[in-house]
């Protein structure tokens, strides 16, 4: 919180807003603005993360808040209805402005414009905004996920019997499930309370994160085994002829896309179930998925180069897919780390570079003076 009011004035208010708790040791979480002014650069850098509030600050000192935490990797978002939030507002990442009490300069310099002057409304566009990252994950993960089981199956059956497993119409169809209709089901999902819980995503975090790369090669692995098993062993398994076993690979493959679709609506939650019935597109989309299907295997048989299947048959596949569900829910317990190795070698990296910077900037500052002291003697 950056505000103009005294220290007094200014604690009483962030105590009400929830940034600082009533017994909290202000030493060092609360400053002035001109004791943050007069903070060497490394100083400002090293006090960034516990400072709460600044007080009796001016617009420059907003601004300087703003470039340091830029400088040290952050996003920053500034709210400003005033002209003289403007330099704040433009130099962020994004800039939000009231839209009845902010002014016309504070408008032009922001991003987003809050029409309702409510702070509601940045949590909703918080909500919002973490909430499509969120579902790009979900659907990188999906999709991955068959093109990992996609590349493992045909690398495995060309290189042994010198052909691939699926026929051209029925791979079109799979691609089709996966890039179209899949990532319409996964991107109509809602922003759920956790959302808020979220740690900020860093400008260097892979979009590919851990727990996504767990989920999806547990995923693939599944459908690799399964697939493998019954392309060499499936007319012994199954005593059928050769037509039937092909198209029971390929009901099953599309099936475990269908059953895998409910686990990537959750990448960390274990109950893939929780909210569904808030989104009809996609119960909906998952519904036509099997409507058509259905239509593929039983009624298109020679486009699709599939055999009918019966009631029993369909059991089979139908309960051989639905084990996705129990082990993406088992492969959640398996603790991954949120921050790669690379992460931190970057962290140490920058945190190094800004400290000599900083160094620089010193030294810097203190040739100016020096010059300008000759400049004034000579001058005078």
């Amino acid at each position: 919180m950056i505000t103009g009011d005294n220290v007094f004035t200014a604690k009483t208010i962030a105590i009400e807003c929830g940034i600082l708790r009533p017994d909290q040791d202000t030493d060092g979480a609360v400053v002035e603005g001109e004791e943050f002014r007069n903070y060497t650069q490394a100083e400002r850098i090293k006090k960034l993360d516990t400072i709460c509030l600044m007080a009796r600050s001016s617009p420059l000192d907003k601004l300087l808040l703003v470039k340091c935490l830029k400088q040290k990797g952050h996003v920053v978002a500034v709210t400003g209805d005033g002209t003289n939030d403007a330099p704040a507002l433009k130099e962020a990442d994004i800039g939000l402005s009231m839209g009845i009490q902010g002014t016309e300069v504070a408008k032009q310099s922001s991003d987003i414009i809050m029409l309702d002057d409510s702070f509601a409304s940045v949590v909703a566009v918080l909500k919002l905004g973490r909430n499509v990252y969120t579902n790009i994950q979900k659907f990188l993960q999906f999709q991955l996920t068959i093109n990992v089981a996609n590349l493992v199956i045909n690398f495995v059956v060309d290189i042994s019997i010198g052909e691939t497993p699926l026929t051209f119409v029925q791979l079109v169809w799979i691609n089709f499930v996966m890039e179209l209709l899949g990532a319409l089901a996964l991107a109509a999902e809602h922003p759920g309370k956790e959302i808020l819980d979220m740690q900020p995503v860093s400008r260097e975090e892979p979009m590919i994160s851990n727990i996504m790369w767990r989920n999806l090669i547990a995923q693939a692995l599944f459908q690799s085994i399964v697939f493998l098993t019954l392309q060499f062993g499936g007319k012994k398994i199954y005593k059928v002829d050769e037509s039937i076993k092909v198209t029971m690979l390929f009901n099953i493959f599309v099936l475990c896309q269908v059953f895998n679709l409910f686990n990537a609506r959750k990448l960390e939650n274990k109950n893939i179930f929780e909210g569904i019935h808030k989104n009809k597109m996609f119960l909906g989309i998952t519904g036509i998925i099997m409507l058509i299907q259905v239509v593929m295997v039983e009624f298109l048989n020679n486009f699709t180069g599939t055999k009918k299947l019966n009631l029993g048959k369909w059991g089979e596949c139908i309960g051989i897919a639905i084990l996705s569900w129990p082990i993406g829910i088992l492969v959640k317990y398996i603790p991954v780390p949120h921050i790669t190795i690379f992460e931190h070698s970057q962290d140490e990296e920058v945190g190094e570079e800004l400290d000599k910077l900083g160094e620089e900037l010193d030294d810097l500052g203190e040739d100016i003076d020096v010059l300008g002291e000759v400049l004034e003697g000579l001058i005078n």
